[in-house]
């Protein structure tokens, strides 16, 4: 038994005779058709981009025999990375900017002491506070005023987050006011911490100091 084939009887006529011509014509007209692409383009790399003018220039100059130019400039080039690494590093260990101290350097044999009216009337409104006993009130006036002077004369002076302690270390204050405010912040931590009140020969203390404080010849710079 002969097995059958798997698509069907195959057939034995032959391929339909066509014209050359119309063949000819038909690829013609294939060909023309704008629609099909027969050819794929060469491919071609993007060109690179030219360097710069001045780029080029640097590199003829450096490839050049210039020797003492060449130091010149290799030199300058460490120069600034130092000044870079130098600034870096004062900044990190909190010395801050040269060119904001030379600021403040600037303004040397500037006054800022405090303005005498200013403290006689402030020295008025604590003697009333005095007289009648309230001598807490009278001293812990003086300081907070003393404080206000200080931001209003040196902004940035006298940041939030410092107590009257860190404002009686501070440097930029000469020593001779400095130590009399910190007579005065003393005598206010003594009346708030240590529960003791403060008397009458307290407040004459605080008194004498904020004189010291107020019209002290150092206030400078």
């Amino acid at each position: 038994m002969s097995a059958k084939p798997p698509f069907g009887p195959v057939s034995t006529e032959t391929a339909p005779n066509i014209h050359p011509a119309a063949f000819a014509e038909a690829h013609r007209k294939l060909t023309e058709d704008g629609a099909i692409q027969f050819s794929l383009p060469m491919y071609e790399p993007p060109r690179p981009t030219p360097p710069p003018a001045w780029l080029e220039w640097l590199a003829n100059f450096l490839s050049a025999e210039h020797p003492v130019l060449r130091t010149l400039l290799w030199g300058m080039v460490a120069a600034a990375a130092l000044l870079i690494l130098w600034l870096v590093i004062r900044r990190l260990n909190g010395s801050g900017w040269p060119w904001r101290r030379r600021a403040r350097d600037d303004r040397a044999g500037e006054s800022w002491r405090p303005a005498e009216a200013p403290a006689r009337a402030l020295l008025g409104e604590a003697d009333a506070l005095a007289g009648r006993g309230l001598f807490s009130d009278a001293i812990r006036l003086l300081l907070f005023r003393s404080i206000a002077d200080l931001e209003e004369r040196r902004p940035g002076l006298v940041t939030p987050a410092l107590t009257s302690r860190d404002i009686a270390g501070l440097p930029d204050i000469p020593s001779g006011p400095r130590g009399a405010f910190a007579r005065i912040a003393m005598l206010v931590e003594r009346g708030l911490f240590a529960r003791r009140p403060l008397a009458e020969s307290d407040w004459r203390d605080c008194r004498a100091a904020y004189e010291e404080f107020a019209f002290a010849d150092e206030w400078r710079g």
